[in-house]
Parts: C-alpha cells; structure tokens; sequence
C-alpha cells in the first residue's frame, strides 16, 4: 500500500491574490473613513491669518479627537470636517510636541471611534491603509506596506530639534493634509497617526502602542506630558557574543555623552558604558529608555545596570522632570 501523501494545496492566483488585498483595502476604507475628519485652522500672522490644517480621528464618541501636535501648533480652535458633510467646531484640549501627538474636543458628540490596535504587533511587510485629507482632498485612502519599524523623526518645537522616537516607517502614499489621519492595518485598527512624508514613496507615523497611549491619557487628563530627564544620549550597538550571551540579546544602548549636571552624570554615568537595564527593565534601542522615563520616573531612584568594560555596574540615578 503506498504511502499517504497530503496533496499539496493550490498556488492562488494573481487574481485571487489582488482581490483579497482589495477587500482589505475597500473593507479598511468603509469602516474608517467616516471618523477620520479634516481638521481646519487659521493662525495669525503679520496683517491677517494664515489656513492650515490636517486630519484628526474620533478618539471618543463624546467629542474627542485624536492628531498631530504639529497641525495644531500656535492655535487652540479651528474646525472638523466629517465625510457626511457634518462640521464641527473644535478646541486643544493638549499637545505633546515630543511625541507629536495633540487631542482636541468638538463641541458635539461624535461617531463611534474605530478599534485602536497595538503597533508594537506589526512587522516589517505587513499591510497598512491610511486614511486622511491630502491637499484637501477629504476621506483619501491610500494602501502599502509596513517598510521599516523604530523610526526616529527630527521635528522642532519652538526653538529647540528633537526627536519623534519609534515611527513607522510605510509606503503608503501620503501628503500635505495627511497629518493626524489614521494608519490602519489590515483589521481596520488604528495602529498609528500619519504624521509627515520622508521622502519619495516614505511615509511616517507614530505609533498607538502601550507609550502613546499613556501620553494620550495624559493629554486627556492634563493637558501636557510630563516626562523623566537623565541628560544622555545614547546610540544602539551590538554586543559581543560572550556579553549577548549573559544578557539574552544582541543589543543594548552605548552612551554617547553625558550632560554635565544632569543626573546621569551626578549617578556616575560616563560616555562609554553601555547602559543594558534600567529599571529592572532590559534596554535595546533608544525607545526602550524613552518608555520608561515618564511622569512615574520623576524624583524617584532609579537602578541602571552598564557594561563597562568587561564588567556589569550598578548605580542608583534619579531623574528630574523635563522642562521646555
């Protein structure tokens, strides 16, 4: 008698295979659309205002509405746009330059707000959709793929550069007006806010992780974020096989300079050592220290172990609130 054999399952075609990404696409576009918003918003300037604007997401059906900390810079008011033709007046509830991230309330109630996913589950090829107002050009969709993860974006908040940490990166197309809309994958989440064009073909967005989901609490609650300050800055590196082996990974945070001052430096932090834990928690990249320096963070003693040289340091720092 001859082996039982499974027969081997059908290759899907171009076909089938195009059409399964269009309902994705299509099903993405029907649920979300209607609570992605174009948000307007004038600004003063010399002899009159300037219009500007974006887009915006039902955040909760009560009337708020969740974007860019960059589209409603240097404003507190403007309008949301729905596609069913509805406007509403809005306000700043609080914006958060570091992370870019801003929540606003309408003066009216709203639609039920989509699935908020968790951007830490996507990988590298995984399709997304955004959904804004590019040019003006409301309830837009365009569809890619997840190109890159752990982005860092440069922004400006008044005088000072900084640094948005832990982007997504994708080839969704997006454009000016794009900011605030949604990111969404596959399931019609929301796993990110669109919030610049890199280049040609690259699109960014911040993240709906467990992070910015405490930063939008805090907006919600307060106003404004408070944050952790140690004074370093630091750089992802390998590690050795021998030092990968004793710690379960193969990177951790070499520090580039202390500030002089700062509490890095008053706990004895040095450029050079390579800061593998903080917190009890293990550090890999430059997002896994940004997580943990927020408002619980602030006053209060933290344990970060270091390679130095061959050997693993403990010392006790204490970080002081971020200002400006």
């Amino acid at each position: 008698m001859p082996p039982f054999e499974m027969p081997p399952a059908p290759e899907p075609s171009d076909d089938e295979v195009l059409d399964a990404y269009s309902r994705a696409v299509s099903t993405v576009a029907r649920r979300l659309a209607p609570v992605v918003a174009s948000l307007r918003v004038s600004r003063p300037a010399r002899g009159g205002t300037v219009e500007g604007g974006g887009s915006a997401v039902v955040l909760t059906e009560d009337g708020l509405l969740l974007t860019n900390a960059h589209v409603v810079d240097g404003v507190d008011r403007g309008t949301a746009h729905f596609a069913d033709g509805m406007s509403l007046r809005v306000h700043l509830v609080g914006a958060d330059p570091l992370s870019d991230l801003a929540v606003v309330r309408a003066e009216s109630s709203l639609p039920p707000p989509p699935s908020y996913g968790d951007a830490d589950r996507l990988e590298v090829g995984h399709v997304v959709v955004a959904i804004g107002n590019p040019l003006g050009l409301e309830g837009s969709v365009t569809a890619g793929v997840v190109s890159a993860l752990g982005r860092s974006l440069p922004t400006r908040s008044g005088a000072a550069s900084r640094l948005v940490e832990d982007v997504i990166q994708t080839d969704a197309a997006l454009n000016p007006g794009n900011s605030g809309g949604a990111l969404a994958d596959s399931g019609a989440r929301v796993v990110g806010v669109n919030t610049a064009v890199a280049g040609v073909g690259l699109g960014l967005a911040v993240p709906i992780n467990a992070t910015t989901r405490r930063i939008i609490e805090a907006l919600v609650e307060d106003g404004h974020v408070r944050r952790a300050y140690l004074g370093l800055v630091t750089a992802p590196v390998p590690v050795s096989d021998e030092v990968a082996a004793r710690l379960g990974r193969r990177t951790a945070l070499r520090i580039a300079q202390v500030v002089p001052g700062s509490p890095a430096d008053r706990a004895g932090l040095m450029r050079g050592d390579v800061v593998v834990a903080a917190d009890g928690r293990a550090l890999f990249d430059a997002q896994s220290l940004q997580r943990i320096l927020l408002d619980e963070a602030i006053d209060r003693s933290m344990e970060i172990t270091v390679l130095r040289g061959t050997a693993l340091v403990d010392v006790v720092a204490v970080p002081r609130l971020l200002r400006g």
